[in-house]
C-alpha cells in the first residue's frame, strides 16, 4: 500500500478511535445513571398495572413483580359519563390538552399517557395497539370505570378499535379522529411493505440511540425508540375485520388535507361501518385536529356523545340489510388515492435508495407507479435521480479518497474489481471526461468509471456537471419508458394491482432486458458482444457448472441408490482425501507419483505460516538450487478450475506475490510443449486401467493487424467474443494495446477451461505406447484408480509415442474428462461423456468402499466445501 494510502487510513484509525472513546462515554452515562424520581405533571396522576404482552394479557409468571406505570389525566365529574381519549403516536395524554377545558363540566375525561409515552414506562414487553388496549382496560378497572366512549386520535384509534374487539361490553361509542384503520390506505397499503419500513425505521432509532453518542439526550425524545416500537410492533392487519364486525355508534371526523392518514382512509371506514356519521372537516383541516379545529372538534364530540346517551345513535344492527350488504362489498384497490405526506415521502426516498442497489430497476419500478397514477413523474423521476447523483458521486469520492490500492482490501473488493478500475482508467485515459456521459448509457461500466473518475482525481466540479446532465438525461427517459408501458399493459389487463403481479413481473423482466441489449445494437461492439452472450447461451463449452450439472442430477441420484451411498464416489482415490473431492492437496499428490520421476515437475511447497519472509526466502533458495529461469508457476496447494494459478514473470513479482499469501502455494518448474489432459481409469482387482479421455489443450490467440487493439481482435474472433470479459482480466493493459501486423498475441496463459483455454477432443492420440506410459506413473501412486492428469509434451506425436511426459498437476474424482468441451460435440455427445464418467466414479468408488476405503459423510462434505471456499476468496491470479 502506498504512503499516501497509509497516511488516509492511519487518518481514519484516529477518527474512529475517538468515536468508540465518544460512544463508550455515552453508553456508561445511559446505563449508569439511575432515573431520577419523576413527579406528575400538573392535573396528572400515576398508577400501576401489570405488564402485558401483544395479546394484552399479563406476560409475567405469577409471583414476579413486572409492573408498568401508567400516567393519566381524570378530570371532570365523576357521575358523568366517562370520554376515555386516546392519544397519537409519537404523543401523550397532553394531546388532548386544549380540548379538555371544553368538555370538562360536561364529562369525566380520562386521558392517558400510553406505556411507551410522555411520563408511563418506557421500557415495556410490547408497544403495539393490542397491548396499549390491554392496559385501556386495566386502567379503567384501577379507576372504577365500566363502560366508556372512546375517542382514538391516529394511532389511538386502532387503540381504540382492539379494546372493542377484546371487550366490546365496555365501549358505549366510538369516534374516530383522524385515525388510521384499514392498512390497505396505511402507507404503502400491505402489511410486508409497511412493515419493512417501519422495521428500517426502528432500525435507524435503535442504530441512532446505541451507535450515535449522545449521552442520555435522545432517551428523551419524543421520536425516540418506543415511537418505532409502536407502529412496529403493531398489525394494522387485524382492524379491518374489527370494522367490519363494529356494531357501536361511530363518530369518524377527518381533515380533507391529511397528509398522514389521507381521507380516502375516513371514507373506506365510513363504507365499512354503515352506521357511522362520517363529518370531513375543511381547512384548516390537516392531520392535527385537536389543535387546528379545538372547538369544533369538541362540538362534535359532545354532540355524538350526547346523542349516544339519549339512544338515537343508530348501530350496524339497527340498519336494513341493504345497507349492511353495501358494507359488506369487498375493497375497490382502483379507489386508491395516489401517495400524499409521509407515504409519498416514503416511497419517493425508497426509490431513491432503491438506485442503490439497481439504478435500473428502480427507474422501472418508478415508471409503473406512474402508469398507476401513485406519483407524478416528475416527483419519480427526480427522486431516481437523486438516489443516482447521490450514489455516483460516492463512488467517485471513494476512488478519490482511498485510491486503487484500497480497492484490493475488503469490502470494496466486494463491489468493484480491480481489474474494472484498470480498464475503465485506460478507456479513461483515451477518450477523455466524454466517458461519464458515455458510460451512463452504457450498461456496465457506470460502476468502475465513476470510481476511476476519483482515482484519476477528475475535477470535482468537472465530474459533477457532466454526471448531471446525462442523469438528467437518462433518467426521466428511463422513467417515462417505464411509465408508457405500464399505462398499455394496464390497459389490456384491467389495472396494475396485486392480482395483475405476474403481468407486472413480467414487464419488468422484459424492459429490464430490452434496457440492457437494445443499446448495444447501435454500435460493432454491441453487436459482437450480443453475439458473445448468444454464444454463452447456447453453446455447452460456455455454460457454468450449475447450468451444465443440473441435467447430472437425476443420474447422479440413481447411481448414489445403485451403489447404496450418495457419496460412494468420494471413496474412488483411497490416496487423496475423500478421493480428490474438495481440498486435496497438490503437493502431496506429486509426491505420491514420485518426485524422483522424470514426469514430476521440480516444486516446492510455500506454507502460509511460515511468514512472508520465510516464504520468499524459500522460493529464491528453490530457484537458485534448481537453476530455473522464468516464468514460473505459482498456484494455490488446494484448488480447482484454475482458481488462483499464476505465470510468474521476474524474481520482483515472485518476492511480491510470495510474501502476499495467506494460503499454502505451490511454486513449480514451468513446463515446456503443449498441453494434454488426459483422463485415467482403473476398476479396482482390474490388471490394467485404461485412458477414458484425452483432451488437447490449445490456448487461444489473435493475430495482429496494425489496426485494431487486441480488445477488438478478440471481439471480431468468433469463438473469443463469447469470453470477453474472462480475456480481458488476463490480459490487463495489453487489452488497450494495438499488436502489428502479423503480430500474435496469447489471450491466456494457464490451460483451463474456467480461464479460458480451448479444448479439443484428442481420442486419436490414445495408443498402445501412451496407455503403458500413463499405466505405469499411475501404478506407481498407490491408490489412485479416477482422476485426470495435466500433462505436457512436446507435440502431440510425443504424447501419442508416450515420450517425454511432464506432469502438470493429476486431479482426483472432481476432475472432468475435458474432451466434453469440444464445440464439435453436441450437448447430447458431452453429456454422454459427462453421465459415463460419473457412473465409472460410482462404480470404482462403491467397489473400493466394498474392501474397506473410506467413504465422506455429507457432513464433511460440507464443512470441506466451506473451508474451501474460504481459502479460495484469497486466490489471487
Amino acid at each position: 500500500m502506498s504512503a499516501p494510502v497509509k497516511r488516509r487510513f492511519s487518518a481514519w484509525k484516529i477518527v474512529l478511535g475517538l468515536y468508540a472513546l465518544a460512544l463508550a462515554v455515552s453508553w456508561a452515562t445511559m446505563l449508569g445513571r439511575a432515573p431520577a424520581p419523576e413527579a406528575p405533571r400538573a392535573g396528572f396522576a400515576f398508577t400501576t398495572v401489570p405488564a402485558l404482552g401483544s395479546d394484552g394479557l399479563e406476560t409475567s409468571p405469577p409471583g414476579t413483580d413486572a409492573s408498568v406505570r401508567i400516567a393519566y389525566l381524570d378530570a371532570g365529574p365523576k357521575a358523568a359519563p366517562a370520554l376515555l381519549l386516546l392519544q397519537g403516536s409519537p404523543g401523550s395524554g397532553s394531546d388532548f390538552r386544549d380540548v379538555v377545558p371544553l368538555l370538562r363540566d360536561r364529562f369525566r375525561l380520562i386521558a392517558p399517557d400510553l406505556p411507551g409515552f410522555g411520563q408511563s414506562s418506557k421500557d415495556i414487553p410490547d408497544v403495539s395497539v393490542r397491548a396499549h388496549a390491554g392496559y385501556c382496560l386495566e386502567l379503567m378497572d384501577e379507576l372504577g370505570i365500566e363502560r366508556v366512549h372512546a375517542v382514538g386520535f391516529s394511532m389511538g384509534g386502532g387503540v381504540a378499535l382492539e379494546m372493542i374487539d377484546r371487550a366490546p361490553e365496555r365501549v358505549e361509542s366510538l369516534t374516530l379522529l383522524a385515525a388510521i384503520g384499514v392498512i390497505e390506505l396505511e402507507l404503502l397499503g400491505g402489511h410486508t411493505l409497511n412493515h419493512g419500513i417501519h422495521g428500517l425505521q426502528l432500525g435507524a432509532l435503535r442504530a441512532l440511540r446505541w451507535l450515535v453518542p449522545h449521552f442520555g439526550a435522545f432517551d428523551r425524545a419524543m421520536l425516540g425508540v418506543p415511537y418505532g416500537r409502536n407502529f412496529y410492533d403493531t398489525d394494522q392487519r387485524r382492524l379491518r375485520p374489527i370494522l367490519e364486525a363494529l356494531d357501536v355508534p361511530t363518530l369518524i371526523l377527518h381533515g380533507e388535507d391529511d397528509f398522514l392518514v389521507p381521507v380516502a382512509a375516513a371514507e373506506e371506514h365510513a363504507r365499512i361501518v354503515p352506521q357511522a356519521d362520517l363529518i370531513v372537516l375543511d381547512s384548516p383541516a390537516s392531520h392535527f385536529l385537536p389543535w387546528l379545529q379545538t372547538e369544533r372538534v369538541a362540538t362534535l364530540i359532545a354532540r355524538f356523545v350526547d346523542r349516544v346517551e339519549a339512544g338515537e345513535a343508530p348501530r350496524r344492527s339497527d340498519l336494513p340489510g341493504e345497507a349492511r350488504a353495501l358494507a359488506a362489498e369487498p375493497f375497490d384497490p382502483a379507489q386508491v388515492p395516489p401517495f400524499e405526506g409521509p407515504a409519498l415521502l416514503t416511497i419517493l426516498a425508497l426509490l431513491a435508495v432503491a438506485t442503490f442497489v439497481s439504478e435500473d430497476l428502480a427507474c422501472i419500478a418508478a415508471g409503473l407507479l406512474v402508469a398507476d397514477g401513485r406519483i407524478g413523474f416528475v416527483a419519480a423521476s427526480l427522486a431516481c435521480f437523486v438516489g443516482i447523483f447521490v450514489g455516483d458521486i460516492g463512488l467517485y469520492l471513494l476512488g478519490r479518497t482511498f485510491g486503487r490500492p484500497a480497492l484490493r482490501r475488503r469490502p470494496f473488493r466486494w463491489f468493484v474489481s480491480d481489474e474494472a478500475v484498470e480498464r475503465a482508467s485506460q478507456w479513461f485515459e483515451s477518450k477523455g471526461i466524454g466517458v461519464i456521459f458515455l458510460s451512463r448509457f452504457t450498461p456496465g461500466l457506470r460502476l468502475p468509471t465513476y470510481v476511476a473518475a476519483g482515482v484519476l482525481r477528475t475535477r470535482f466540479a468537472t465530474f459533477a456537471l457532466f454526471f448531471a446532465v446525462a442523469g438528467l438525461l437518462w433518467t426521466p427517459a428511463l422513467v417515462g419508458i417505464a411509465a408508457l408501458a405500464g399505462e398499455q399493459l394496464a390497459e389490456a389487463i384491467g389495472g396494475l394491482g396485486a392480482r395483475q403481479l405476474p403481468f407486472i413481473l413480467a414487464l419488468i423482466v422484459v424492459l429490464l432486458q430490452a434496457y440492457r441489449l437494445l443499446p448495444l445494437l447501435f454500435t460493432h461492439k454491441g453487436r459482437r458482444l450480443l453475439r458473445g452472450k448468444w454464444l454463452r447461451l447456447t453453446r455447452f463449452e460456455f455454460w457454468p457448472p450449475y447450468v451444465a450439472y443440473l441435467p447430472l442430477v437425476p443420474w447422479l441420484v440413481w447411481l448414489s441408490i445403485k451403489h447404496r451411498g450418495a457419496f460412494a464416489f468420494t471413496a474412488s482415490n483411497p490416496a487423496m482425501p475423500m478421493g480428490g473431492l474438495i481440498g486435496e492437496s497438490k503437493a502431496e499428490i506429486l509426491e505420491g507419483l514420485g518426485v524422483d520421476r522424470p514426469e514430476v515437475p521440480l516444486f516446492v511447497l510455500l506454507e502460509a505460516a511460515a511468514g512472508p519472509d520465510a516464504r520468499a526466502e524459500a522460493a529464491l533458495a528453490f530457484m537458485g538450487k534448481h537453476a530455473l529461469d522464468y516464468p514460473v508457476i505459482l498456484k494455490p496447494n488446494e484448488g480447482q478450475r484454475g482458481s488462483g494459478v499464476a505465470s510468474v514473470k521476474s524474481e520482483v513479482d515472485l518476492v511480491e506475490r510470495v510474501r502476499a499469501l495467506d494460503h499454502d502455494a505451490l511454486l513449480q518448474e514451468r513446463l515446456d510443449g503443449e498441453e494434454f489432459g488426459v483422463f485415467y481409469t482403473r476398476e479396482p482387482g482390474q490388471e490394467k486401467g485404461s485412458i477414458f479421455a484425452i483432451t488437447t489443450k490449445v490456448l487461444p490467440e489473435v493475430k495482429g493487424d496494425g489496426k485494431r487493439t487486441v480488445e477488438e481482435l478478440l471481439l471480431d474472433d468468433p469463438r473469443a467474443c463469447a469470453l470477453h470479459a474472462t480475456y480481458l482480466k488476463e490480459l490487463g493493459k495489453r487489452a488497450s494495446e494495438v499488436p502489428a501486423p502479423g503480430e500474435k498475441v496469447q489471450l491466456v496463459k494457464v490451460g483451463t477451461h474456467a480461464r479460458g483455454a480451448l479444448f479439443l477432443e484428442g481420442a486419436h492420440l490414445i495408443t498402445p505406447e501412451l496407455e503403458a506410459a500413463v499405466e505405469e506413473l499411475s501404478r506407481g501412486y498407490e491408490g489412485f484408480f479416477f482422476g485426470r492428469y495435466d500433462l505436457r509434451a512436446p507435440s502431440a506425436e510425443h504424447l501419442a509415442r508416450g515420450e517425454s511426459l511432464g506432469v502438470i498437476e493429476l486431479n482426483g474424482v472432481t476432475s472432468e474428462a475435458t474432451n466434453l468441451y469440444d464445440p464439435k460435440h453436441s450437448i447430447l455427445a458431452s453429456y454422454r461423456i459427462l453421465f459415463a464418467q460419473w457412473a465409472l466414479a460410482y462404480s470404482i468408488g462403491a467397489r473400493n468402499a466394498a474392501a474397506g476405503a473410506p467413504k465422506a459423510s455429507a457432513g464433511q462434505v460440507l464443512r470441506e466445501w466451506v473451508r474451501y471456499r474460504r481459502k479460495q476468496r484469497s486466490h489471487r491470479t
